[in-house]
C-alpha cells in the first residue's frame, strides 16, 4: 500500500504571489483612513458659519482703516517736518544777511552825507562806487525809507529830539538824520529823525 502524502504548505517567503498579496492587504487598510482624513479635513472648513465670514470681513476692514490712517499720519508728519525745515532755513537766511547789511549801513550813511554835502558829483569815481554800493543793496532786497513830512511811526522812526512847531496838527518829521533801512518786512534800523510837535498853549 503506496504511502499517502500529505502536501505540507510552503512556506509564505517561498510562494512568489505571498509578497504581492500582503502589499495589497496593506493598500486596501490604508485607502479608508486617507479617505476618512480628507472627510474630516473638508468638514473642518465647512463650519465658518456666515456670521464667522462677516467677523473677519470686518476685522480685515478694520485693518485696512487703521494701515490707511497711520500712512495718512505719517504723511503729513513729514510735510509738516519739511515746511518746518524750509522756514527755519529762510528765517536763518534772512537773519544772516540782516546781520551783513546792518555792519555795512554805517558806509551808505558816509555815501549820504557826502551826496547831501554835494561831494558825489555825477562821473566821479567816488559817485560810480555810491551807485555800484546802493544798487548790489538793492538787489539784496534792502529799501530805504524816512521823508521829510510824513507822519511819525515809532516803530520806523527813531526820534532823537523833538521840536514845537508852529501850524502842526501832528507828530511828523521835521528833519531825517539818518535814514530807515528795511530787509523785506523786517526793519533793519529805524530811520533816525528830528520830529515836530504841535506847540502847547
Amino acid at each position: 500500500m503506496a504511502e499517502q502524502e500529505n502536501p505540507v504548505p510552503e512556506p509564505a517567503e517561498q510562494r512568489p504571489d505571498a509578497a504581492e498579496e500582503g502589499l495589497n492587504a496593506v493598500e486596501e487598510e490604508v485607502v479608508p483612513v486617507e479617505e476618512e482624513a480628507h472627510d474630516v479635513e473638508s468638514d473642518g472648513t465647512e463650519e465658518l458659519s456666515a456670521e464667522d465670514l462677516a467677523i473677519l470681513d470686518d476685522a480685515q476692514q478694520d485693518l485696512v482703516a487703521e494701515m490707511r490712517e497711520d500712512m495718512l499720519r505719517a504723511r503729513a508728519e513729514l510735510v509738516n517736518f519739511r515746511n518746518r525745515v524750509e522756514r527755519d532755513r529762510q528765517l536763518n537766511r534772512e537773519a544772516t544777511i540782516t546781520e551783513v547789511l546792518r555792519a555795512l549801513l554805517p558806509a551808505l550813511d558816509d555815501l549820504d552825507r557826502a551826496e547831501t554835502h554835494g561831494e558825489l558829483v555825477e562821473g566821479t569815481p567816488m559817485a560810480l562806487i555810491a551807485a555800484k554800493l546802493r544798487g548790489a543793496f538793492e538787489r539784496f532786497g534792502l529799501s530805504r525809507f524816512g521823508e521829510v513830512g510824513e507822519p511819525f511811526d515809532p516803530s520806523r522812526h527813531e526820534a532823537l529830539f523833538q521840536q514845537p512847531t508852529p501850524g502842526a496838527d501832528s507828530e511828523t518829521v521835521l528833519d531825517v538824520i539818518d535814514f530807515g533801512y528795511r530787509f523785506g518786512d523786517r526793519v533793519v534800523r529805524p530811520a533816525k529823525v528830528a520830529v515836530a510837535v504841535p506847540v502847547r498853549e
